[in-house]
């Protein structure tokens, strides 16, 4: 492969992945939408997130697991109880990386 078709793949992939990034923003930040409309968009991040979460933490390898030996569920519980407790971003990570660092090595 010339320098050339190097330079237009990396451009060609720019393009595809930045696009439906960019364009619903550039399109949408114009308009004044109804108050029901945003209050139901502020829940879609919350919900994609806890979706995402559930599926990482009961299906770790791709299967459902609530096994025991899932460390993935030990090391969740005190990560949320942190951050029900305090509702801080910092703490909720610190102990769930450590809680997870933890499981890993020891479990």
């Amino acid at each position: 492969m010339g320098d050339a078709s190097i330079w237009m793949m990396i451009i060609g992939v720019s393009i595809v992945s930045l696009s439906p990034r960019i364009l619903p923003v550039a399109l949408f930040s114009r308009f004044e939408f109804p108050a029901l409309v945003k209050e139901w968009l502020s829940f879609v991040a919350p919900a994609v997130l806890g979706a995402l979460t559930a599926v990482s933490v009961l299906a770790p390898q791709g299967e459902i697991d609530v096994s025991a030996q899932n460390i993935y569920i030990w090391a969740f519980v005190p990560t949320l109880a942190v951050a029900v407790k305090t509702k801080s971003l910092f703490y909720t990570l610190m102990v769930g990386i450590v809680a997870m660092a933890v499981f890993y090595n020891f479990f």
